[in-house]
C-alpha cells in the first residue's frame, strides 16, 4: 500500500498477508471486509503511525466501519497473545465478530490495535494522528495511484513474473531456501534432458554424414565390371 514510503519487509507483511488470507478462505468475509481489514493490518507500515510506539492508533471512525463490514465474518482468540484474528482451519471455537465485541473500537482493541477517539471536524481539518481518518486514507489513495502511474500496466508473463516475485519476496526465509533448493533440483533436470538430446541429435548428423561419405567414395572409386576382367584375361 505505501510502497517505498516504508521499512516494513516480510517480518510484517507476511503476518499481515496470513491474516487477509484466513479471513477470506475461512472467515466468511464480505468483499468489503476483506479490503478493510486489508487497511487494517497495513496499518504497522503507514509511514506516520507505524513508526510510534506500541501498536497502532487507529481512528474510532475507522474502527466503526471495519466492525460493520466484518461483523458477520469469524474470528478466533489467539490462545498465546490474547488478541483477535481471522478464524483458520485449525481453530476449534471461532464466533462472528459481533459475537466477540459489540463496537468498532472493542474490536480493534480485541485485534491488538490502540484507538484514538473521535476529535471531529475543526475548520474542515480532521485529526491526523491516527490512522483510517479522511486524511490517512487520502494518502493511502494518492499512493495507490502514484504508484500505478510509475508503473506502466504489465499483462500475461511479464504481470504473472512480477506476482510470483512479490510472492516470493513476502516468503519466510526458510520457505525460500526450500524453493530455491528445488529450484535448482528442476533445472539440473531439464539440462540433462537438453544434453541427451543434444548428443542424440549429435549422433545422428554424425551417421548421416558418413552415410553420404560413404556414397562419395563408391562413386569416385566404382568397382570394377566383368568385361574389364575378360578383356584382362585375353591380354594375357
Amino acid at each position: 500500500v505505501f510502497r517505498k514510503k516504508t521499512c516494513c519487509d516480510a517480518a510484517q507483511t507476511h503476518p499481515a498477508l496470513l491474516s487477509i488470507r484466513r479471513l477470506a478462505l475461512t472467515g466468511e468475509a464480505s468483499e468489503e471486509c476483506l479490503h478493510l481489514w486489508e487497511l487494517l493490518e497495513c496499518s504497522i507500515c503507514d509511514p506516520r503511525v507505524g513508526v510510534q510506539p506500541g501498536p497502532p492508533l487507529i481512528c474510532t471512525s475507522f474502527c466503526d466501519r471495519v466492525f460493520q463490514a466484518c461483523s458477520n465474518a469469524y474470528f478466533s482468540m489467539d490462545a498465546k497473545t490474547q488478541v483477535l484474528a481471522p478464524c483458520g482451519a485449525n481453530d476449534f471455537v471461532c464466533g462472528r465478530a459481533s459475537e466477540w465485541a459489540s463496537n468498532g473500537t472493542e474490536l480493534c482493541l480485541a485485534a491488538g490495535f490502540r484507538v484514538e477517539q473521535s476529535v471531529g471536524m475543526h475548520g474542515g481539518i480532521e485529526e491526523v494522528s491516527c490512522y483510517g481518518g479522511k486524511a490517512s486514507l487520502d494518502s493511502i489513495a494518492d499512493s495507490w495511484g502514484a504508484s500505478r502511474s510509475e508503473k506502466p500496466h504489465k499483462t500475461g508473463n511479464s504481470g504473472l513474473l512480477e506476482d510470483f516475485q512479490q510472492w516470493l519476496q513476502d516468503m519466510p526465509f526458510n520457505e525460500r531456501v526450500s524453493w530455491a533448493v528445488g529450484g535448482l533440483v528442476l533445472t539440473a533436470g531439464l539440462l540433462f534432458i537438453s544434453s541427451k538430446r543434444k548428443s542424440h541429435n549429435q549422433r545422428q548428423k554424425l551417421a548421416a554424414i558418413q552415410r553420404a561419405a560413404r556414397r562419395l567414395e563408391v562413386k569416385m572409386n566404382p568397382t570394377p565390371t566383368s568385361s574389364q576382367g575378360n578383356r584382362k584375361g585375353n591380354r594375357r
